[in-house]
C-alpha cells in the first residue's frame, strides 16, 4: 500500500507552460525588447527544455541552465545577451506570479492530506518554487518540500532520492510513490530510487519501453484508487 507520495510541480500539480508564458510576456515588456511572440516563446521553451535535459544527464551546472537558455534564445532573435542575468533574477520571482492548477490538485492534496506523506520533490529554483508552493496552497498540504537546489543534486540522481530518504526517515520504497509528468526526470529518479513511478500524461502519449511506468494516468485523481480510495471519496 502507498503510504508516501513524491510529486513534483511544474506540468504535474501547476500549469507551467502558462505561468511561463505570462512571465516572459511581462518581461519583455519591462525590459523593453518588444513583442514576445508565440513563435518566439514556443522557441524558448525547446531551447529551455535541452539545457534542462543536459542537466540532468550531469553534462552542465543550474546556473548554466539558468542564464545559459536565455543567452542562446536573445542571441539568436538578435537581442543583447547581456541581459540574460538580470532578466532570469526577475523571471524566476514572475514564475509565481500566475498559479493555474492541474486537475483541481489543490482538492486532491487536501483530501490526501493526513492519509498519506506527501512531499515536494522538484529540480525548479528555490525563489521560483517558494513562491510558487506559498501563492498555490500546495506548500501548507505538503509534509515536507525537497528542492534540488538546496540537496546540491538534481532528479533523477539516485542521491537526490537517498537525501529524501535520509531526511523522512525508515521507510520501505515499495510504499512510495513518485507523481510527475517528466519521463527523464521524474519516471527515471523513480527507476533509480527503487519506488513506485505515476506517470501523469494527460495527452496520452505511448510508453517508451525504455522505463518502468508502473502507472499511467491522464487525471491526477486517476491515482485514488491506487491509494485504496474512489475518486467519489472527493
Amino acid at each position: 500500500m502507498i503510504q508516501t507520495i513524491l510529486w513534483d510541480v511544474d506540468e504535474t500539480l501547476l500549469n507551467f507552460g502558462a505561468a511561463q508564458r505570462a512571465a516572459l510576456n511581462t518581461l519583455f515588456s519591462e525590459f523593453a525588447l518588444g513583442l514576445c511572440t508565440d513563435a518566439m516563446a514556443a522557441r524558448y521553451d525547446a531551447i529551455n527544455h535541452v539545457f534542462w535535459q543536459r542537466l540532468e544527464q550531469n553534462e552542465i551546472t543550474k546556473q548554466q541552465v539558468l542564464t545559459g537558455r536565455f543567452e542562446q534564445f536573445f542571441s539568436e532573435y538578435g537581442i543583447d545577451p547581456s541581459v540574460s542575468v538580470p532578466f532570469n533574477d526577475r523571471y524566476q520571482l514572475c514564475l509565481g506570479d500566475t498559479i493555474v492548477y492541474r486537475d483541481d490538485c489543490l482538492q486532491l492534496l487536501g483530501f490526501l492530506k493526513g492519509k498519506v506523506k506527501q512531499y515536494v520533490v522538484s529540480n525548479g529554483t528555490v525563489i521560483a518554487q517558494t513562491k510558487k508552493l506559498e501563492r498555490s496552497g500546495i506548500g501548507r498540504l505538503m509534509d515536507g518540500v525537497f528542492l534540488s537546489e538546496r540537496l546540491g543534486v538534481e532528479k533523477p540522481n539516485p542521491a537526490f532520492f537517498d537525501q529524501v530518504f535520509d531526511v523522512i526517515g525508515p521507510i520501505d520504497r515499495r510504499d512510495v510513490m513518485i507523481v510527475g509528468d517528466s519521463l527523464t526526470s521524474d519516471m527515471q529518479g523513480g527507476m533509480n530510487a527503487g519506488i513506485v513511478t505515476c506517470w501523469y500524461n494527460p495527452g496520452g502519449k505511448p510508453v517508451p519501453q525504455a522505463y518502468r511506468i508502473d502507472y499511467d494516468v491522464r487525471h491526477l485523481t486517476e491515482i485514488l484508487p491506487v491509494l485504496g480510495f474512489s475518486q467519489e471519496d472527493l
